[in-house]
């Protein structure tokens, strides 16, 4: 069980073009099985970045925040987390999807490019059907409610996405904070090799695999491989002080 104390908020962050429903999902019932305020982040499609950012500062101001992120949304804790090392109890990153700040050859960076520019051509409701047929009934559904929601910023956010400079290997290498990495062991699009390069080049962190249709059947399996992550990390930093 992670320990953490009482004022603890659990802050979680979508991904790309994802809404907080589906960080809610992921992250709420793992944060409400240990007793901890939570706050899942719906993005500003005209400026994801900053207003993710601002909901982590915000939630910082009034005590130690837990912050948590799938895809986009991890790498956007963990580059928080680096800033503000005494605000925060841990991280939990999602399904990372790449290393560095080149992303031309991340298959992330390539989806939200794009998507992004069959939005512009082709509409809304084109693209949604296109990605219908070649998504996972899950994932059709999330992702039709998001980019509705985020219509017609839609194409100006995966765009912001897309030219995000994902950590590097030396700013991993450099973080202070317990991170827990919960990559999918086939998913093509955030490769569980990046995930593996995360939880080994982290100086303090655990590696939890899941399926994605383990995440079909239950999105909240992030959150709970998270915590139990985090939680084995506290043991591992006890046993070192005994």
């Amino acid at each position: 069980m992670l320990r953490t104390p009482p004022q603890v908020t659990v802050v979680a962050l979508p991904g790309t073009g994802s809404d907080a429903d589906f960080a809610a999902r992921a992250f709420g019932p793992a944060a409400a099985a240990h007793g901890l305020a939570f706050q899942a982040v719906e993005p500003d499609p005209k400026a994801v970045i900053a207003s993710c950012t601002a909901a982590l500062d915000a939630a910082a101001a009034r005590g130690p925040v837990l912050a948590a992120g799938i895809s986009l949304g991890a790498a956007i804790a963990l580059d928080w987390a680096a800033g503000r090392r005494t605000a925060v109890v841990g991280v939990i990153t999602a399904l990372p999807a790449w290393t560095g700040a080149e992303t031309a050859s991340s298959p992330a960076a390539l989806s939200a490019s794009v998507t992004a520019e069959q939005l512009r051509a082709d509409g809304l409701d084109a693209v949604i059907e296109r990605m219908r047929t070649s998504s996972p009934g899950w994932l059709a559904d999330a992702l039709t409610q998001s980019w509705r929601g985020q219509w017609p910023h839609l194409p100006r956010a995966l765009d912001e996405a897309a030219a995000y400079a994902w950590p590097t290997v030396e700013q991993l290498a450099d973080s202070a904070v317990p991170v827990a990495v919960v990559g999918a062991s086939d998913d093509p699009v955030h490769p569980i090799a990046v995930a593996e390069q995360w939880a080994a080049t982290l100086p303090q962190a655990r590696l939890h695999r899941v399926t994605l249709a383990e995440l079909g059947a239950d999105p909240a399996v992030l959150g709970h491989a998270g915590f139990s992550g985090l939680a084995a990390l506290q043991v591992d930093s006890s046993t070192a002080r005994a």
